[in-house]
């Protein structure tokens, strides 16, 4: 088979996939209407005059696959304006998927056949999610909008503007670094706060769960706990879902850490997988032996991580930790870490983590202590955990999570000393 064949018939396979998507979302969106543009057959032909344009542009005229793509776009404009708004024309969104599928077939031309795939494939899911996306938009509210515009427009200005060096007493204070993780730490939340508003009014037990440990499971656990007295024959369904938030939680701090210095991450994959247990070996004997998960539940009311206001309390506490980390390096006070850590743990784990993170980058902290100061942090989260669990929930839900989190903290204790 030559060359140029191989390529014809991966580009028409990508080109059936979106259309295949399209023809479906059309027809499930308009029942009964039939979709005569825009199908499977039409994307495959435009993924192979994409390839075969391409190939024509290689070997004879640099203009043929521009004029081809010209072409595509006038027809697309021309059944726009030839047909009235109730008739099924193509929009705005088939007028992108239609060019992005020409040139899915071009890159697959030019031996970019992976990167033709993952546009094949986001072009697709979007196409596929035209619903879900609109029922997930109305659910956000005018406040959801304004914060997260003002939360873009103040990043957009901040961070070009701010100076990229340490002030302050011990050069504790870098303004572009301390936004720039108020960035990164709003932006995973806020990621968690879409899919729960997505969930709606009543979303299942076990999503509601994961989803609060990336959004906020401090807050998860304070919403359930208070919702077990008024609701104590659900104590079992909301212990599930703390637990479950506290355990995603580890692994969202991983994620975060990550980002910033892999070698830490790598140094705490173990100890974290370990303090996990307890919850996942929880959450699966409630999940495949009791079968209980068919309760639905309300999510927790949850502020908008992109609130200004929110984004600056991360920034204020952020940076009082950056201070006294640096300050204890500073006057040789090593030792006083761990019980910042611990401290700092209590009231936002995000922040000493990224710290800790951002130290091993400059080579403050050495890596041991900055392990064990995570590990310390991610204790005394679960520690402050436990306490909501155990002074707001009932009995019921009290032993489930107390129980649970006891086993995590003790595990984590034993962690310490596992990274020496």
């Amino acid at each position: 088979m030559s060359p140029l064949l191989v390529t014809i018939v991966a580009s028409a396979g990508l080109g059936a996939l979106v259309g295949l998507i399209r023809q479906w979302s059309d027809q499930t969106s308009k029942p009964g209407v039939e979709t005569d543009f825009g199908g499977v057959r039409t994307y495959t032909f435009w993924a192979i005059l994409g390839c075969i344009g391409a190939f024509l542009t290689k070997e004879h005229s640099a203009a043929i696959l521009p004029v081809l793509l010209a072409v595509v776009a006038v027809h697309l404009t021309a059944m726009n304006l030839r047909h009235s708004p109730a008739d099924s024309t193509p929009g705005s969104t088939t007028f992108a998927a239609s060019l992005l599928t020409c040139l899915i077939g071009a890159l697959v031309q030019w031996g970019h056949t992976q990167s033709a795939v993952v546009v094949a494939a986001v072009t697709a899911v979007l196409i596929g999610l035209k619903q879900p996306i609109h029922a997930w938009t109305r659910n956000l509210t005018g406040d959801d909008i304004r914060a997260t515009l003002q939360f873009v427009a103040i990043t957009g200005v901040i961070l070009p503007l701010v100076p990229d060096r340490n002030f302050g007493p011990f050069a504790a204070f870098n303004p572009y670094s301390t936004w720039l993780m108020v960035v990164l730490i709003s932006g995973l939340g806020f990621v968690g706060y879409l899919m729960m508003r997505f969930l709606g009014a009543n979303a299942g037990i076990t999503a509601t769960g994961l989803l609060g440990g990336l959004a906020s499971s401090t807050a998860t656990t304070l919403a359930f706990s208070r919702r077990s007295q008024d609701a104590p024959e659900l104590s079992a369904s909301y212990a599930l879902a703390i637990v479950l938030a506290c355990t995603v939680m580890l692994a969202r701090i991983l994620v975060v850490v990550g980002v910033i210095n892999r070698e830490l991450a790598g140094t705490l994959v173990v100890p974290f997988a370990l303090m996990a247990l307890p919850g996942l070996g929880f959450s699966l004997w409630v999940l495949f032996l009791r079968r209980s998960d068919t309760t639905t539940v309300s999510p927790p009311a949850l502020h908008n991580p992109l609130n200004l206001s929110v984004a600056i309390k991360f920034a204020v506490i952020y940076a009082v930790v950056a201070f006294l980390v640096k300050a204890a390096l500073a006057l040789e006070l090593q030792k006083g870490l761990l019980p910042l850590s611990f401290l700092s743990g209590l009231t936002d784990l995000d922040a000493i983590a990224l710290m800790m993170a951002n130290s091993r980058n400059d080579g403050t902290v050495v890596p041991l202590l900055a392990t064990q100061s995570v590990i310390v942090g991610a204790i005394a989260n679960s520690i402050l955990k436990g306490g909501f669990a155990l002074t707001l929930g009932t009995s019921a839900l009290r032993r489930q999570v107390v129980t649970v989190l006891g086993l995590t903290i003790l595990i984590g204790l034993a962690s310490l000393w596992l990274v020496v």
